[in-house]
């Protein structure tokens, strides 16, 4: 049950196998003191241009949307494929905002609301499991979130030791320590500790025993990890979703915290899963053009079934 210590800086990472990734870092901070309407215009074009050299990531985002508004208008789904692809651009900036930007100017752009939520249950000495989903400004929604209330983020280690000193330091800059996702023990200790613990259980983590198939929209099937319930039957911690939304006009963010979620259902894994699928569809629902759509979120399916994405 260990945290996490930072990686630390090696003379390694000067070797020339690191140097795409020092120069991609270097880049990153340089843009991100940049207006930030020139970072917006530049994620836009940049989301466009890799989705002229990747056609299979956009045939993703549209398969997703097609399985999960199979009754939205034709042109409407277009409208937002569009605006999905220009914002997958943008998460490189929101992400490099999230990383390098000072406190002031996070504090500036993005907007707070249901901080109560927050503190009423700290106050009570509840351990708070955020239910987050992949928004695509998710690194920045952690960054502001952490300014105000910092709690333990969850986290996987990247293969590339100089990819992952950057990360790590970006994402603890305003929150306190990060957990391996496999650190189950870690994470209950934090939660019984009344620790605030980052949780996204919104993506396909692949058939296991910590997995299930509940609704998710108009797909019947989808699979869902029951580590949401796993960690909230072991601690008695409390739900708490919440939503990172960009204001298409004035750029403006607004990290929307909501109600802490009742009646959940308690040692049932399968009803939790699809209880909680609710909650990641509200949260998608909030802004559903800045969510990670590119994501094979229906890649495994019931054992006999054919893949969705043929």
């Amino acid at each position: 049950m260990r945290k996490f210590t930072a990686p630390t800086f090696t003379s390694s990472f000067l070797h020339p196998r690191y140097w795409p990734v020092l120069i991609s870092m270097a880049v990153m901070y340089l843009i991100s003191w940049l207006p930030y309407f020139i970072q917006f215009r530049l994620g836009q074009g940049v989301g466009r241009l890799v989705m002229h050299f990747m056609p299979n990531r956009r045939k993703t985002i549209e398969r997703n949307l097609e399985l999960c508004f199979p009754d939205m208008d034709i042109n409407e789904r277009n409208k937002l494929i569009k605006q999905n692809i220009d914002n997958t651009g943008l998460a490189l900036f929101e992400t490099s905002m999230a990383w390098f930007w000072p406190d002031l100017r996070v504090e500036r752009h993005v907007k707070v609301e249901g901080l109560e939520h927050v503190y009423k249950l700290q106050e009570q000495g509840k351990g708070i499991l955020l239910i987050a989903v992949h928004s695509l400004n998710l690194e920045l929604g952690a960054r502001a979130f952490g300014l105000h209330t910092p709690g333990v983020g969850v986290y996987r280690p990247n293969k590339n030791p100089c990819f992952d000193y950057f990360q790590f330091k970006g994402r603890v800059r305003s929150n306190k320590h990060m957990r391996d996702r496999k650190d189950l023990k870690g994470m209950f200790q934090d939660l019984r500790q009344g620790e605030m613990l980052w949780y996204a259980p919104d993506h396909d983590y692949g058939r296991g025993r910590n997995s299930t198939f509940a609704p998710l929209f108009a797909v019947e099937q989808a699979c869902t990890t029951t580590g949401t319930s796993l960690l909230i039957d072991n601690t008695d911690s409390v739900p708490l979703p919440f939503s990172m939304i960009r204001d298409t006009n004035s750029g403006q963010y607004t990290l929307k915290i909501y109600p802490p979620l009742e009646a959940f259902p308690h040692k049932d894994p399968d009803a939790a899963a699809a209880y909680i699928n609710k909650a990641v569809e509200r949260s998608i629902l909030a802004a559903p053009s800045q969510y990670m759509w590119l994501h094979n979120r229906f890649k495994t399916r019931p054992e006999g079934e054919p893949s969705l994405y043929k």
